[in-house]
């Protein structure tokens, strides 16, 4: 019920604001254009009236005079939201005047207009507690005659057509809020509620034991997805730890052991003696890569990932390699940094980015051309070009550079070096980090002395060794 509130309220909130200030314009508008209609639409009347009146106005008017302009003004008088006619001269006397208006105006309206004025002119004024839109127009009659032609319209249904505006939007605004509120309660309760109840009885019966609740299908535009990934992680986390607990404990009834994620990091935490563990190789654990529009995460089938990774997962520590992946620089933060495996991270993986030029020289020129039909002594002759070892060089100095950033701050960092891709990187390290303590592993075999000879650069090789 609290959610319901809290998700409906803001709702509730923007919308009556926003459906305020709305209706506020579009009455002002309305209002506005109603006006100008009225405006129009006496002005258009009072020059048609104007034709009509002129002839029969003189300085001296006969009764008969008099009464046609009665009749014209009345016959005129009974048009739409229309309160009367009325012709006065120029002292401000009543020539003709609709019965409707005598009773209303008493004088000629001098805040409207004067008889010797020039043009028409308007103005919204009130009745009593009426408002009314008085034109007056300028007549000439015969032999310099003058007087006022005086339009009083009723401009109480402009007022009427607002206040029917704001009842109209006040009552849909009340639907609109009835049926965003049912919405989300409907939203809530099928979406979040439904699905976190279950996903609570589904932990309860794994923390418990209490067999295997059934999973439930999860969908890419879920909003839950991410939760929900995460409880099923967490619930297969949980049954694994407790299958290998009951393992373990058939293992002692038969005095035998195993080893399992927890018993690993006890003991490389207890060997690395509170310093932190460092790998370095050309191939990384995961990759990125563009599918289309979305980016997937490939692990590269690997026997070294499959060795180290448990290590790197049991200590919370740093693998540096190659960024390789279409996709990579977008899921690294501004540190070349991401925490893997995605679906649990355990531990660093920085990226290195090599651009063509190099990766061609240092990996696909110096190391697989040249060291390694060089150590597997192969028929094939190495090839050794002074541009692959230039930047073989630059590559292995790239990598240290990455590697002792990531361990400033670390006392008696482990490192551990894979493969003939760094030959180069244990002296460049140890030089700036003399407490490192570096091992490499070279997996391939080791050339006799008569073969390594041959190699251009075979004493920087193993100097950097």
């Amino acid at each position: 019920m609290r959610l319901n509130f809290r998700l409906i309220l803001p709702l509730v909130v923007v919308l009556s604001l926003v459906s305020f200030l709305s209706s506020y314009y579009q009455v002002k508008g309305q209002k506005r254009d109603l006006e100008q209609d009225l405006q129009k639409r006496a002005e258009v009347l009072a020059e048609s009236l104007e034709e009509s009146i002129e002839p029969q106005l003189a300085p001296q008017m006969g009764r008969g005079s008099r009464d046609e302009l009665q009749r014209i003004v009345e016959r005129f008088g009974n048009r739409e939201h229309l309160f009367g006619i009325g012709i006065y001269g120029r002292r401000g006397e009543v020539i003709g005047v609709t019965p409707s208006l005598a009773t209303r105006l008493s004088g000629f309206p001098l805040a409207v207009a004067r008889p010797d004025q020039a043009q028409g002119r308007g103005e919204f004024l009130k009745f009593g507690e009426t408002p009314v839109y008085i034109y007056v127009l300028p007549l000439h009659g015969r032999e310099n005659s003058a007087a006022s032609l005086v339009v009083v319209h009723d401009a109480a249904y402009i007022q009427a057509q607002n206040l029917r505006f704001w009842r109209n939007t006040f009552l849909r605004l009340l639907v609109e809020l009835g049926l965003i509120a049912l919405t989300v309660w409907l939203i809530v309760r099928w979406s979040i509620s439904g699905p976190i109840a279950r996903t609570v009885q589904w932990m309860k019966a794994l923390r418990t034991g209490k067999g295997s609740p059934p999973r439930y299908a999860l969908h890419d535009q879920d909003p839950l997805l991410p939760l929900a990934k995460e409880a099923i992680t967490f619930a297969e986390s949980l049954a694994t730890a407790r299958a290998v607990a009951e393992h373990e404990a058939r293992l002692r009834e038969n005095a035998e052991a195993i080893w399992t994620p927890d018993r690993l990091a006890v003991h490389v935490r207890a060997k690395l003696n509170g310093s932190r563990l460092f790998v370095v190789s050309n191939r990384e654990p995961y990759s990125h890569v563009k599918e289309g529009k979305a980016v997937k995460v490939i692990i590269p089938a690997s026997g070294l990932v499959t060795a180290i990774e448990p290590i790197l997962r049991a200590c919370d520590g740093t693998w540096v390699a190659h960024g390789s992946g279409d996709a990579d620089r977008e899921t690294v933060d501004s540190r070349d940094r991401l925490q893997v495996p995605p679906e649990e991270p355990r531990y660093t993986l920085r990226r290195v980015w090599l651009n063509k030029e190099e990766e061609d020289g240092y990996y696909y020129g110096f190391a697989n051309e040249g060291l390694w039909p060089l150590c597997h002594i192969a028929h094939t002759r190495p090839l050794f070009r002074a541009t692959d070892w230039q930047h073989y060089r630059e590559v292995n100095q790239k990598f240290a550079d990455a590697i002792l950033d990531e361990m400033a701050g670390t006392e008696q960092p482990v490192l551990l070096v894979q493969d003939y891709h760094f030959a180069l990187l244990p002296q460049l390290v140890k030089k700036k980090r003399p407490d490192a303590r570096i091992a490499i592993f070279w997996h391939i075999p080791w050339p006799n002395p008569e073969a390594f000879g041959i190699c251009p650069w075979q004493c920087e090789l193993l100097d950097g060794l």
